[in-house]
């Protein structure tokens, strides 16, 4: 809901995602969720059979300023499956001295799955923002999760001279990592150990609440290289990654990208390859990535 008079939002959305049984014996994977404010969801599809729900998560406004809030809380109980997505990019405006804020917390069941993959963010030029995930899974739970930053336009010729971003991506106990960037900062975005230049960074998270055994941990982390050898070479060296199990729950995909869109589609193959090797599962691509 807008805040007073000063036309900022404040908007709450909640996910909860169960499993039933289906009379013939099937599972199926339902959402309900509440809203406050401009965030919610679409109609749930199933473009790979009941078991799991597809979401693409909407936010008509299209981006957020200073003093916006976005809060945004998922549940997945015992073996529900969902996959959420976003139409298009969270965008970060100019901010008008207060920062914006986007926080997402995901919270797992014994067994459930979750595939959280919105579309990138972008971080205008003067924006003040902080993008904040956090989640928590129970024994048995999975998740598979990215986050894709742009930091200004560059090819429309909008580079990202000021302001502020901080991306905070969180499992207490077990990961942490907080990054404040600053567009003042030239060694961060400009120097040979920070950004070298590029202007779009992104990690893949594949985490579970029970350790990942250490034989399935080395076949993904060789067969994530030599995969990614392969995408950086058909991508024209755009995109720089690699891949690490920073301990026995996770693997994380990191990387770096001048723009969006080649390393997009490297994360895609690489959520592809997971999916298949994880779950057995194919690489059912939301349709709306492709409109």
């Amino acid at each position: 809901m807008k805040n007073g008079t000063d036309m900022t939002w404040h908007a709450q959305l909640a996910l909860n995602y169960s499993s039933q049984t289906l009379s013939e014996g099937a599972r199926k994977t339902s959402v309900h969720f509440t809203h406050d404010g401009p965030l919610r969801v679409l109609k749930s599809l199933y473009p790979e059979g009941s078991e799991i729900c597809h979401n693409v998560l909407v936010h008509p406004p299209g981006g957020l300023v200073g003093g916006d809030v976005l809060d945004i809380a998922v549940q997945v109980e015992a073996g529900a499956h969902a996959l959420v997505t976003t139409p298009g990019a969270t965008r970060f405006y100019k901010s008008n001295g207060k920062p914006a804020l986007q926080h997402t917390r995901l919270k797992l069941a014994a067994g459930a799955r979750l595939e959280w993959l919105p579309l990138e963010a972008i971080a205008y030029n003067a924006c003040d923002a902080v993008n904040q995930l956090e989640f928590e899974l129970a024994e048995g739970a999975q998740l598979l999760s990215w986050d894709v930053t742009a930091l200004g336009l560059p090819l429309a010729d909008q580079p990202y001279a000021q302001g502020v971003f901080t991306q905070h991506l969180e499992w207490p106990g077990r990961f942490l990592e907080r990054g404040v960037i600053s567009a003042q900062d030239g060694l961060l975005l400009d120097g040979a150990l920070g950004l070298a230049g590029r202007r779009c960074m992104a990690s893949l998270v594949f985490a579970s609440g029970s350790p990942i055994s250490r034989p399935l941990r080395e076949t993904l982390l060789e067969s994530t290289h030599a995969l990614l050898q392969t995408s950086a070479s058909s991508a024209g060296q755009a995109v720089v990654a690699g891949v690490t199990a920073p301990n026995e729950h996770m693997l994380v995909l990191r990387g770096l990208a001048p723009v969006v869109e080649p390393v997009m589609n490297v994360w895609k193959q690489v959520w592809t390859h997971w999916r298949a090797e994880l779950w057995g599962l194919q690489g059912s691509t939301p349709r709306i990535w492709n409109m």
